[in-house]
This record gives structure tokens, sequence and C-alpha cells, in this order.
């Protein structure tokens, strides 16, 4: 019975860390003080896929920021 017991527990908690990884990947983690710990228990892999996401988020606010600088530029120029 203990053989079926930690057997049932040992799938049991494979079966929580999968889920719990699946749910890590849809959600997103952003890195700050709260969720220090989190972020330490992901694998080097999923860490630097998160700060890669990260990295194209922020180039993407940022060419989307100098398109509008440059179409208020040529309103203004357009304008006088």
């Amino acid at each position: 019975m203990s053989i079926k017991s930690s057997l049932i527990k040992f799938f049991i908690n494979i079966n929580n860390i999968y889920l719990s990884k699946i749910f890590i990947k849809k959600r997103g983690i952003k890195f700050n003080k709260d969720n220090l710990y989190s972020w330490m228990n992901l694998t080097k892999k999923e860490r630097f896929n998160l700060s890669k996401e990260d990295s194209m988020n922020y180039l993407i606010e940022r060419k989307n920021l100098l398109n509008q600088i440059r179409n208020e530029y040529k309103n203004s120029i357009e304008n006088n």
C-alpha cells in the first residue's frame, strides 16, 4: 500500500509542476521585488525567453513613439 501511495504522490507532484510551468508561460512574469522567488525558480532558458520578450515589447513601444513624434513633426511643418 505504501508503494502505491508513494507512486500516486509522485505522479501528482509531477503533474502539479508541469501544470504550474504551463500557467507561468501563459501569464508571463514581470521581474520585481515581490516575485523574486518565482523568478529565481525559473530555468535559465525561461528567464532568457522572458527577458527577450520584454526587450521586444520595449523595442516596439519605442518604434511606435518615434513614429508618433515623426507624424506630429510632419503635421506641424505642414501647418506652418
